[in-house]
């Protein structure tokens, strides 16, 4: 049995229509549920009410944790490739409702229905959990390796995802359209950035890098892999080892790095700091790997690899509330370039935290004094906050009304006590520092996920990977096309030309496609003017541009970061 475990503001489901032969007949249509722990659940070959009892045992003690009252099972095939036979599948489901039923108010969505399915999930640590029992978990154990003569390799999985059946608005098939990315099944859950995505992901790492360096922050970088000691100090391993990836090699258990504070923090450690280096802001994109359950990979916005333009800032106390005042004031910078919309919520102590209540309220009033004085409005979430600290999460909103929890920023004085951080006071003597954790963006694969659905494709002239492209309307102009795509590039534009044989309608409509923002059209009549006809992806037409004109007009549209209307 596989179980996704998410503690959610709101699910709201919807039934479409039977997906099987076996499913289970309701006159249900429609169900919204507030401030519930969903467990999506596959029943796979060979479980039974033993497992299904140790799987409500956790879920119980979890929504202890979480203080819930309310659980909805939802039965979810896509966890598992080894599902029971449905009618198995929908007795146990049917036994897990009724063992809920004693003691919460608990919902079941209909087996065996396709459903239109909408989640928000609540921004703590401990939101989204996944779980293996049974067969499956024993399988998912190390096994002893085998010859490599006895397990020949699969060649079979040397393909491409399929994005098939997924709406014409969904990032994976723009993206694919647009030959931004793919995923591969040798890679599960792990992004294959093609040339045009990566240019895509660098100029948000430009812009980022640009403010970044405005604020005073000095980039670093840390090896992907430590032995466990490191997360053991810091507490990640108590809290997350079940979402890492863990290895022996030779007399050492190592892991794959899946949250940076504690590099930063080693770098912190590495030299002697004085009150009057303080603040020190530290800065990286290092990759993170998180082990998802493979059915929660959701393109961009759901992976194993990632990176966060992660900081962390080690500051005295006197400096915590101008510092956050600094953080919160490149949250509005950055999010007004985009002509994003956000809002703020913060999020206090958890039950499963580190550190003294008194500690935390502290910290959580510095958070909230912070907020007011900068005239945030927000949102109080209880209980949501990181192990270590309170934070403040920004949510913003998409061109289609959607929110999503990109920037957050946390305050930390549990893992400067663990480490035993110090720097030398005015009086000489040590003291410890607070470290503020950081990011603006989140997950770049996830903002690039909801950028590509945001903009549809149509990217701001800055961001988009093809910026001009040049067209020529026949042979003879050839030359002359040529001529003004290396003048373009020669300037920092990135163009391409087509002086193919195809239609003049056929390559305005393949730019059109590939989402391309100007087309410069030159024929005969441009040739002997050194003129170019502008056309913008939206339709509009100018002819009769100057060559150089048109390049100040970009270049300038492209520095200045604007958001065309084209």
């Amino acid at each position: 049995m596989r179980i996704l475990e998410l503690d959610v503001d709101n699910i709201t489901y919807e039934m479409m229509k039977p997906e099987s032969s076996v499913y289970e007949q309701t006159d249900e249509r429609k169900a919204s549920v507030d401030d519930a722990l969903v467990l999506m659940v596959s029943v796979e070959k060979g479980d039974d009410q033993a497992v299904a009892d140790k799987a409500i045992a956790d879920a119980r003690s979890f929504l202890a944790q979480l203080k819930r009252t309310k659980v909805v099972i939802y039965p979810f095939a896509h966890l598992s490739t080894e599902l029971a036979p449905p009618k198995e599948a929908m007795a146990l489901v049917d036994y897990m409702s009724a063992k809920f039923s004693e003691g919460y108010e608990t919902k079941k969505a209909p087996f065996g229905w396709n459903k239109a399915l909408t989640l928000k999930i609540k921004g703590h640590p401990m939101a989204e959990r996944s779980k293996r029992y049974g067969i499956s978990a024993a399988q998912a154990k190390p096994q002893a390796a085998t010859p490599q003569s006895a397990k020949p390799l699969d060649r079979s999985i040397v393909t491409k995802s399929d994005f098939a059946g997924l709406p014409e608005t969904d990032h994976r098939i723009i993206g694919e359209r647009l030959n931004l990315f793919s995923f591969q099944e040798v890679s599960p859950g792990m992004v294959y950035w093609h040339g045009k995505g990566l240019t895509i992901y660098r100029e948000l790492l430009r812009f980022i890098r640009e403010r970044q360096d405005e604020y005073g922050y000095e980039e670093i970088s840390a090896p992907a892999i430590a032995n466990l000691a490191l997360w053991d100090v810091s507490g990640h391993l108590e809290h997350y080892r079940k979402d890492m990836f863990t290895f022996n090699a030779e007399s050492e258990q190592l892991g794959l790095k899946a949250m940076g504070c504690p590099s930063a923090i080693l770098i912190y450690k590495a030299r002697k700091w004085s009150y009057r280096d303080l603040p020190v802001r530290l800065a990286d994109f290092d990759k993170l790997y998180r082990n998802e359950i493979s059915g929660s990979l959701t393109g961009l916005f759901r992976v194993r690899e990632f990176a966060q333009d992660d900081a962390h800032i080690f500051a005295r106390e006197d400096q915590i509330e101008e510092e956050m005042t600094k953080v919160i004031s490149l949250v509005d910078t950055f999010y007004k370039k985009f002509g994003l919309k956000y809002r703020a919520k913060l999020s206090t102590m958890p039950d499963d935290h580190m550190g003294s209540a008194e500690l935390w309220e502290r910290a959580t009033e510095k958070l909230k004094r912070a907020l007011d004085a900068n005239k945030v409005a927000y949102e109080t979430k209880e209980k949501e906050g990181a192990f270590y600290g309170p934070k403040i999460d920004i949510d913003i909103k998409d061109s289609m009304g959607r929110e999503w929890q990109c920037a957050t920023i946390q305050l930390d004085y549990q893992q400067p006590s663990r480490f035993g951080l110090e720097y030398t006071g005015e009086d000489g003597k040590g003291h410890m520092p607070v470290i503020i954790h950081r990011a603006i963006y989140g997950s770049l694969e996830r903002f690039i996920g909801v950028m590509i659905e945001h903009y549809q494709g149509k990217f701001p002239t800055w961001i988009a990977p093809v910026q001009a492209r040049v067209i020529s309307i026949s042979d003879t102009a050839n030359e002359f096309a040529e001529k003004v795509y290396k003048e373009m590039k020669s300037s920092g534009v990135r163009a391409e030309l087509d002086n193919s044989d195809k239609t003049l309608e056929y390559k305005i409509r393949e730019a059109q496609v590939m989402k391309v923002p100007y087309m410069l059209v030159v024929g005969k009549k441009e040739m002997e003017s050194n003129t170019v006809a502008v056309r913008t992806r939206s339709g509009a037409q100018k002819f009769g541009v100057k060559v150089e004109d048109f390049i100040a007009k970009i270049k300038t549209e492209i520095e200045t970061r604007v958001e065309s209307s084209n």
